[in-house]
């Protein structure tokens, strides 16, 4: 690890290895943060991709208000109780997402993705706090996706650079109620979040760089391809977040708190959850990759 400051904040970046990653030191997310540090965040989440602040003793409130500092606050409309949904929405709290997975109801997200890429102005980045640890397993891994662009052979990078994939939500259709309440609530949302285009190589808004994005529970296929190439070619971008050496990882322990950046990741969660996990989420609404 290589520790990096500014001068004259006490904010510390202990940046991780492969040069995703950085444990953020020298700050109590109790205290409501200045601008500046708002601005050093912002920057840090850019640059290293998702930052671990560790032993933070904050309740779901303060976690709320934290991430309004960064922007207006994403509603997950689609979040639903249910077994084997490993995202579920808090009615006392209309912005947070509880992520949980129990004995009786097992879920976690293995599957590499970036979160809701298939809104018109998907997630900049979120918040995601630990309430309870489970007796092992549940870490989570961020894969690099400018560094996995970064690595596709010239070939494949000539046949996406300028192409355009649509994501669509099929996996949170999967299993919806049929009563006619239900059925007319999936009508409705689907009104609200219809299939949409995004670049399969998106640039990022803040550091310019190219990075895949597509990911498989939300990219249905690459417009202007057959059938058959759209699945090959999506099946190799979507192995690319697998490389060991465009990851980090968390060990989650109670207090603490990753912010990453949807815009530059993708994530995944380890499935060996053994007891009970569950940690709190609130989002920040993004922009419109291009």
């Amino acid at each position: 690890m290589a520790d990096e400051a500014l001068a004259g904040s006490r904010l510390v970046f202990a940046v991780r290895d492969n040069g995703i990653g950085a444990d953020v030191s020298g700050i109590d997310l109790r205290t409501r943060l200045t601008a500046d540090e708002v601005a050093q965040i912002s920057a840090a989440i850019a640059r290293y991709r998702v930052l671990f602040f560790h032993d933070q003793k904050i309740d779901t409130a303060q976690q709320i208000a934290i991430g309004r500092q960064f922007g207006e606050l994403e509603i997950h409309q689609l979040a639903r109780k249910g077994r084997g949904r490993a995202i579920q929405p808090d009615p006392r709290w209309p912005e947070l997402v509880v992520v949980e997975s129990t004995p009786d109801n097992p879920a976690v997200a293995e599957v590499w993705h970036s979160d809701v890429s298939f809104r018109a102005m998907p997630s900049l980045g979120s918040l995601l706090r630990m309430t309870h640890k489970p007796h092992s397993g549940g870490d989570t891994l961020w894969a690099d996706m400018a560094a996995a662009y970064e690595g596709l052979d010239d070939r494949t990078r000539h046949l996406v650079d300028d192409a355009v994939a649509i994501h669509d939500w099929p996996g949170f259709r999967r299993d919806w109620p049929q009563d006619p309440e239900s059925l007319a609530e999936l009508a409705a949302l689907q009104a609200e979040f219809p299939p949409v285009e995004h670049p399969v190589i998106r640039t990022h808004p803040v550091t310019g760089e190219r990075l895949i994005y597509v990911n498989a529970p939300f990219t249905m296929r690459i417009k202007g391809m057959s059938e058959g190439e759209s699945q090959r070619t999506l099946a190799h971008l979507f192995v690319q977040a697998d490389n060991p050496d465009y990851h980090v990882r968390l060990r989650w322990e109670p207090g603490d708190i990753a912010f990453w950046d949807n815009r530059g990741t993708q994530h995944s969660v380890s499935n060996d959850v053994v007891g009970h996990r569950r940690l709190e989420r609130v989002t920040i609404i993004g922009d419109r990759p291009f």
